[in-house]
């Protein structure tokens, strides 16, 4: 049971960090119907940030906490430029060309962001210093759950709970439903559309730098090539749970997170992929708009 509840707890900490990154990519989606495929990147950027900032911060022999609040406040900012950027460069003067142009661009852009990290650092993996300080907390639970892990836990929750009040209850939250729903009557209506994207590609990049920060900690390694792996995981995630379906990412997340927890503790490491991959290919055969998605219907 103890082993069952370790490998539970691993794919709730994996489903954490997918949401986290999923939410970027599910937000620009119901928005503008674009899959940001260079948001693995600004994710990747995020830890990148975190850690020249924390070993700079360690020199000057500052605190540990002030380093962990440091290093993820410059974090966010620097991963939320990154995203407005992209968004203004890459995205904006092909808002209006069809549907494929963007997705090009967003892959080149991809790749574009990868290559930078490779030349501007290194290709090896880089160590990552545990920004979350080590603590005691109830002993039965502290065997199978690490304070790391707790840590991303509850983050993801409160992150959680911030976005959804935010996007119910705020101004730029209405603008966002608004434009989700209908571009051209937002506008009509006074909705400043270009300023919501944009308001959105931040949102997202903040997220998916905090995720950067909290898993890279919890690990201990980086290198240029973690945004890609973790951008399709939270892509599929995203999927899974319905493209464009805030709740959906997050579900959808969770499941792929425990999935692949278990296929790893009780099969074979080897096979977490085929068993994420799998799940999904069922998933979209049997409701092709995801779990919690809606199949629009189009007239030719």
């Amino acid at each position: 049971m103890e082993y069952f509840l370790e490998l539970f707890m691993g794919g709730l900490t994996r489903g954490s960090i997918y949401a986290l990154i999923a939410l970027g990519y599910t937000m620009v989606y119901g928005i503008i119907e674009l899959i940001n495929f260079a948001h693995g990147e600004i994710y990747m950027i995020g830890a990148f940030t975190a850690l020249i900032t924390a070993s700079v911060l360690a020199v000057m022999g500052v605190h540990q906490f002030a380093i962990m609040a440091i290093a993820m406040l410059a974090a966010i900012v620097y991963s939320s430029a990154y995203g407005f950027t992209v968004e203004k460069i890459a995205y904006k003067p092909l808002r209006h060309a069809p549907r494929l142009s963007p997705l090009i661009s967003a892959i080149g852009m991809s790749i574009f962001l990868q290559n930078y990290v490779l030349l501007a650092q290194t290709s090896d993996f880089l160590p990552f210093p545990s920004l979350i300080p080590d603590f005691k907390f109830l002993e039965p639970y502290s065997n199978y759950l690490r304070p790391t892990e707790l840590v991303i836990l509850l983050t993801t929750a409160v992150v959680m709970v911030f976005l959804t009040l935010l996007i119910k209850f705020t101004k730029i939250g209405k603008a966002m439903r608004a434009t989700a729903q209908d571009r051209t009557m937002a506008m009509l209506l006074g909705v400043n559309v270009n300023r919501v994207i944009s308001t959105t590609f931040v949102i997202g990049s903040a997220l998916a730098a905090i995720g950067g920060v909290l898993i890279a900690s919890h690990i201990g390694q980086i290198n240029f090539f973690i945004g890609f792996i973790a951008g399709i995981k939270a892509f599929t995630a995203a999927v899974l749970g319905g493209i464009g379906s805030i709740p959906g990412a997050v579900l959808g997340s969770f499941i792929l997170g425990l999935t692949e927890s278990f296929a790893t503790g009780y099969v074979s490491s080897d096979y977490e992929d085929v068993f994420a991959f799998a799940l999904l290919v069922l998933i979209l055969i049997f409701r092709p708009g995801g779990l919690l998605g809606k199949s629009t219907t189009q007239k030719v």
